[in-house]
Order: C-alpha cells, then sequence, then structure tokens
C-alpha cells in the first residue's frame, strides 16, 4: 500500500497498536512480525490473515486450550544445526525436543473435525508433517535433563563404569585417611574441601607437616592448609584421566547426533516458524479481544460501510476510564464517495477521520477492526493524509504553502483505489480564495472517483456537496443548551460552526458579537443560522425517533408475552382435550376386555351346553345389542350399589361383587382360584382375587 505523505501511519498513531500487538506477543517471531507489520492490497491474503486471527479469537473466548507453548528462541541453535562439523550441547538439543513436541501436540489437536472448524489455523501447517524420529533420536542420547546417557556408546559406559569404581575407591582412602588424622587431631573443623576438582584435607597449619602429600592452598588467616594425601594423588590422576576421557567420548556423541539431525535443520526452522506464527495469530486475537474487535465483510473493491466504529485507542483509553465512547457510523460507495463533515471546533471530526483511516489500516494489516462485524470494507491500494500544520522552514513554506503542496499530489496521483483524508480543506488562506480552491480541488478527486473524508468550516463546500455528485455532507451534533459537542457523526445534512451561540455562551459582550455579525455578509449568516436551526432540529428528532424506537421495542415486548401467555392458555387447553380423550379411551378399554372376557365365557359354554341355540342367542344379544345392555348395566351398577362389601374368604352360595364392572353375581362352583359365578342367566368364570364377599344394604 502506497501512502503520503511518509508519516501517515505514524499520524494515524499505527505505530501504537504494533506496540499493543507486541505485547501480546510471547516469541521474538512473533514480536519482530508484530513491529514490521505490513498493510496488504491482496484480498487473499487479508482474508486469510483475519479468518486466523477470528478462529484463534473464537478459541480463547470459549476457554478452549490451544497447544502451542514454545516461545524460547533457538534460531541460533538451529543455525548452528546445519553447520557441518558444529556439535550442540545438551540442553539445546533439549529445546529442540521442546519444539518437536509442540509441532507434535500441534498436528494432533488438528484432527478431521478440528480442520473443518479452524480452518484458517489449519492452513498454518498445511504442505508440513511431523517427524517422530527427530525425537527418537535424541531420546536414544541424553536423558530428561540433557545429560547424555551411558547407553549412548560402549565406550562411554566402559569410561564411567571405571570412574564409578575409582570414586568408590578413592572415597574409601580418603575417609580412612580422615578418621586416622582426626584422631591425632591434625584436621580443623571442615576436615575436607575441594581444590582445584580434587579433594584435599583441612589441616592445622602448625601440624601441616605431619601429613604427606601436595599442598593446593592456605586460608586467608593462614591457620588452614589444604593438602591432598599422598595416598589418593594417583588415584585423582586416574579419576582425571578418565574424565578427560569421558567429556571426548560425550562430545563426540553429541556431535554425532549433530551431523545426524542436520538432515532436518531445514524442517525444524519450519517448526519454529510455525510456533511463532501461531504465537503472531494469538497476539492478534488478544488484541482483538481488547478492543471488541471483530471480522467485517470483505470486498475486492473500494468500498466502505462502518457500523458502531470506534477508534481503538479512544476506546482503551476511555474503558480504562470508565468514560463512553461514540461510535461512528458511514458509508462511501462509487455513488457517494466523498463526504464533507462540518461542525462546531473540538466536536470530533479529526477524530472521525483518524477513526476511519485506523480502521482501514488495521484491517488490511490483518486485524480486527473495532466495528459491528455486520461492517463491510473493501481494499485500498493508496492512502493519502492531510492532517494538522505541516508548515517547514527548511523549505520555507507556509502552512497555505505546505497545504497546497500536498493537495497537488493527491490530485496528480488519486484514482479509484484511493482513500484520502484531509483537515480543514482549503484553510490558512482569504476564506473566498481558499475556498474556491478547495471546491476545485475537490472536483477534481471526485471526478477522479476517489474516496475520501474532508472536514472544513467553508459554507460554499458545504452548499457544493448537494450539488456535486459523489460529496454528500455530514455533521458533528452539538448540544447548543449545553456548549457541548456530541461527537456524533450525522450524515446527508451539513453542520453550523456555532460561532456566535458559542460566544454567547460564554459571556462576550453582545455589542461585540452584534458588530462582528454586522460584518458577515447577511446572507451568509442566515445560511449558517439556518444550519443551526436544522441541525437542532434533526436532533430533536432523533430524540424523538429514539423514544419511538423505544416504545416499538416495548410494544413488540408486551407482544411476545401476550402470545406467550396465549401459547400457554391454548397449550392447557389442548391438555384438558387429551385428558378428557384419555378418560374416554380408559373405560373403552374397560369395556372392551369386559367383553373379551364374556366371550371367552361363552366360547366355554359353547363347548359344554346340549343347547346351542340359548347360548348364540346370548352371543349375538352381547354383539348386537350393545346398546341396550349398556344401559342395561348402568341400570345393574345402580342395583349393585345396594350391597355393602364385607370381605372375607369366598365359598359357594356367596354374593360377590367383580372389582372392575363392579356386577353382582352369586358363586356356583370354585375351581382352584377361579370361580364361577352366575350373573343374571350368564355363568362367568372369575379370578377369585378379581371378586368381594357383598351382602344385601338393609333397608332403611
Amino acid at each position: 500500500m502506497k501512502f503520503f505523505p511518509e508519516s501517515t501511519l505514524q499520524q494515524l498513531e499505527f505505530d501504537k497498536i504494533k506496540d499493543l500487538l507486541a505485547a501480546h506477543a510471547r516469541t521474538e517471531y512473533a514480536k519482530a512480525k508484530a513491529a514490521q507489520l505490513r498493510i496488504h492490497t491482496r484480498i487473499d491474503y487479508i482474508q486469510v490473515a483475519l479468518q486466523q486471527t477470528n478462529e484463534y479469537k473464537t478459541i480463547l473466548q470459549g476457554g478452549q486450550y490451544f497447544p502451542n507453548d514454545f516461545v524460547q528462541n533457538i534460531s541460533r541453535d538451529l543455525k548452528l544445526l546445519g553447520i557441518p562439523g558444529a556439535s550442540l550441547a545438551g540442553e539445546q538439543f533439549l529445546h529442540i525436543r521442546r519444539l518437536a513436541s509442540n509441532t507434535n501436540n500441534i498436528f494432533r489437536w488438528f484432527t478431521v473435525e478440528m480442520r473443518e472448524t479452524f480452518p484458517g489455523l489449519a492452513e498454518v501447517i498445511s504442505n508440513n508433517y511431523y517427524e517422530k524420529t527427530i525425537n527418537q533420536m535424541i531420546d536414544e542420547v541424553l536423558d530428561e535433563v540433557g545429560v547424555v546417557k551411558d547407553t549412548a556408546s560402549s565406550e562411554l559406559a566402559d569410561i564411567r563404569l571405571k570412574l564409578y569404581r575409582k570414586r568408590n575407591e578413592i572415597r574409601r582412602v580418603f575417609d580412612r585417611i580422615v578418621s586416622k588424622l582426626n584422631k591425632q587431631g591434625y584436621l580443623a573443623d571442615i576436615e575436607e574441601s575441594f581444590m582445584n576438582g580434587r579433594r584435599v584435607l583441612a589441616v592445622f597449619a602448625e601440624q601441616k607437616r605431619m601429613v604427606k602429600g601436595v599442598l593446593h592452598s592456605e586460608s586467608d588467616s593462614r591457620r588452614t592448609s589444604f593438602i591432598e594425601p599422598e595416598e589418593t594423588t594417583e588415584l585423582n590422576n586416574e579419576i582425571f584421566s578418565l574424565e578427560y576421557e569421558e567429556q571426548k567420548e560425550v562430545f563426540r556423541i553429541l556431535r554425532n547426533l549433530t551431523q545426524q539431525l542436520s538432515i532436518y535443520a531445514a524442517l525444524l526452522k519450519t517448526y519454529h516458524d510455525i510456533a511463532g506464527e501461531y504465537d503472531f495469530i494469538r497476539a492478534k486475537a488478544k488484541l482483538a479481544i481488547d478492543i471488541n474487535g471483530s471480522y467485517p465483510l470483505l470486498h475486492d473493491k473500494a468500498h466502505l460501510n462502518l457500523i458502531n466504529a470506534y477508534h481503538p485507542l479512544l476506546l482503551l483509553y476511555n474503558n480504562k476510564n470508565n468514560k463512553p465512547t461514540i461510535p461512528v457510523n458511514l458509508r462511501l460507495d462509487h455513488n457517494n464517495s466523498i463526504l464533507v463533515i462540518s461542525g462546531p471546533n473540538a466536536g470530533g471530526k479529526t477524530v472521525t477521520l483518524k477513526t476511519v483511516g485506523l480502521t482501514q489500516v488495521m484491517m488490511q494489516a490483518g486485524l480486527l477492526v473495532a466495528a459491528s462485524p455486520d461492517s463491510e470494507m473493501g481494499i485500498f491500494k493508496q492512502l493519502f493524509i492531510h492532517i494538522g500544520d505541516e508548515q517547514s522552514l527548511e523549505f520555507e513554506l507556509s502552512t497555505y504553502s505546505s497545504h497546497l503542496k500536498n493537495m497537488k499530489h493527491f490530485i496528480e496521483h488519486a484514482n479509484g483505489k484511493t482513500l484520502f483524508f484531509i483537515d480543514e480543506l482549503g484553510s490558512g488562506s482569504d476564506p473566498n480564495l481558499g475556498g474556491a480552491f478547495a471546491e476545485v480541488i475537490m472536483e477534481e478527486l471526485a471526478f477522479r472517483h476517489s474516496f475520501g473524508i474532508v472536514t472544513t468550516h467553508y459554507l460554499n463546500l458545504k452548499v457544493m456537496a448537494n450539488k456535486v455528485k459523489g460529496i454528500i455532507n455530514g455533521a458533528m451534533q452539538f448540544d447548543e443548551k449545553n456548549l457541548l459537542p456530541l461527537y456524533k457523526l450525522q450524515i446527508g445534512k451539513p453542520g453550523s460552526s456555532y460561532t456566535f451561540s458559542i460566544a454567547e455562551r460564554i459571556g462576550l459582550d453582545k455589542k461585540l458579537i452584534n458588530k462582528a455579525r454586522n460584518l458577515v455578509d447577511e446572507e451568509h449568516f442566515r445560511l449558517d443560522k439556518l444550519l443551526n436551526r436544522t441541525e437542532q432540529d434533526l436532533q430533536k428528532i432523533d430524540k424523538e425517533k429514539s423514544t419511538l424506537d423505544k416504545l416499538l421495542k416495548e410494544n413488540e415486548q408486551l407482544k411476545k408475552e401476550m402470545q406467550r401467555v396465549l401459547s400457554k392458555e391454548l397449550h392447557n387447553q389442548e391438555m384438558e382435550r387429551l385428558k378428557q380423550q384419555n378418560k374416554i379411551s380408559e373405560e373403552r378399554i374397560t369395556y372392551m376386555k369386559d367383553m373379551e372376557r364374556r366371550l371367552k365365557s361363552m366360547v366355554i359354554e359353547w363347548r359344554k351346553a346340549d343347547d346351542k341355540d340359548s347360548v348364540v342367542k346370548m352371543i349375538h344379544a352381547l354383539l348386537f345389542n350393545q346398546k341396550e345392555k349398556m344401559q342395561k348395566e348402568k341400570h345393574q351398577k345402580k342395583l349393585n350399589e345396594k350391597f355393602d362389601e364385607v370381605g372375607g374368604e369366598i365359598k359357594v352360595g356367596d354374593k360377590v361383587k367383580m372389582k372392575q364392572n363392579r356386577q353382582v353375581g352369586v358363586v356356583k362352583e370354585i375351581r382352584g382360584k377361579k370361580a364361577i359365578l352366575q350373573v343374571g342367566i350368564i355363568p362367568m368364570t372369575v379370578s377369585v382375587e378379581d371378586l368381594v364377599v357383598v351382602v344385601d344394604k338393609p333397608v332403611s
């Protein structure tokens, strides 16, 4: 992306964004990438970068764990690994092992499901693989603390076995000498020490001639001499020789391991970059969480539709101080590509410019933006900015000369892929002449289909915005009653500078104010007053609209509550209806079971009876006279209410009542757990458990 002037990114405070990003980085790779963060113009790169950041943000906010814990910078170790004849130390191999294990954890984390869920993050390790041989080779040589194992070579095992034996031998000899000299009173309180890697005796200075051996040193007070006993000198020499052989063998083993792993130097460099890349994406995600960043909809063209966009640095500052931040809402497209913002000083015009500019730069750098995810952003290839006083003593340029110099560059190089920001267009010169030049500049930029935002106090530019195609007005709202800026951008109408209103509110002499009014062209004053009144009316309309929206929301809430209550009532009615249906169904089931039992009894009677016709009549009556039968049964139930239940053992001749249908009959016969009843003219076989003995109720 091309910038003009060179200080564009500094003026937009993008360097502060990079500092915040670097503060979240844990690896040198990520910190360096944050410091050198580039602004891109290829949508495919930007989309991948934004997608990766958004996916990592989802992981962090969801409390998931991403297995990238390697943060050491081992670039030098990896370079050394690729140099022929080089040798790495045990600790350096442990770092390499941790790097390989970290990569293994990442590959294992990306299951098929995770690759589908986080395709952007999975792209980082695409076309790469995990080589398990690296850790296997290191584990064969080194233990968990980086010491070469005895089993690394047979020579090393033999040397260390000899060392073990010699050290045990010297320990026994030395302990014997210490015990002997202690009894003789020759040794000081500390008894022994180590000098130059050798075990020595701490002998009283006056007794040093009594101990044969090599004098290594004396204490500062000259009261103690440190002597290596004669008996252990040769053993110490042998141990020193073995330790030197051990060092040589360890060095040979490590150099050999370095040579074996050198074939994986490039792969390990890739692993190191992968760990750093994921750390960089994590840093971007952490920054996005800080500023409540979102992933906007991208277009591969010049386009800008910001919804609730915040200046990220201002948002962080206000959040820290518990202050509200007013968002920016604006849209620039090919039909309306230039926005002219007017309004009072300190009303937020410049902040709006910087908010839009910094948001665009962050997005094209692959950072999530502090705006609604419904925002739409396009790709620009040039960014021009003119904010503040750029007067130069070196080139003898006045403020206005510098202003025109910048405008010359804007006009000569602007095109349909240019986004520009001009603060106080035409300022620094005679209002009429400066305003005329400003009109020409805006017309030329609109003719070149450039996109941009201009702030001004000139009335002619405000009027021009309604006449020239592609240029629209906007105003920063102002509370005239309380003399406070509202920092809210309103698109479609120009704004007043509130010059005389502010003068009146701060108590300036009215004579001076009126004198100033008389000096102003009447049409100019009337237009500014009209803008003032229009803006206040629009603010009043906004408040009424806000109140109406609130009432509509409340009405919608009441409607939903009413629907909920109505649905609940309909549900209750439906449940009651189902209960009634179930009750009827239960009665029919009982009736059908009773019918089945009767039919079975009739089949038994058919088999036993000699008079088949009488049984056929009973079956006919049961099946075809149901209505009459039901009426009889109801009548029978009423009759049954004339009996009292007494219970007890059932015997032949007892009156009994069936528990299910409450019919009363006389027991004719008992066959085990079954009883044959005479109910009217129909004999029935019923389980004894379903019967209860009854007696006639006494007549009252």
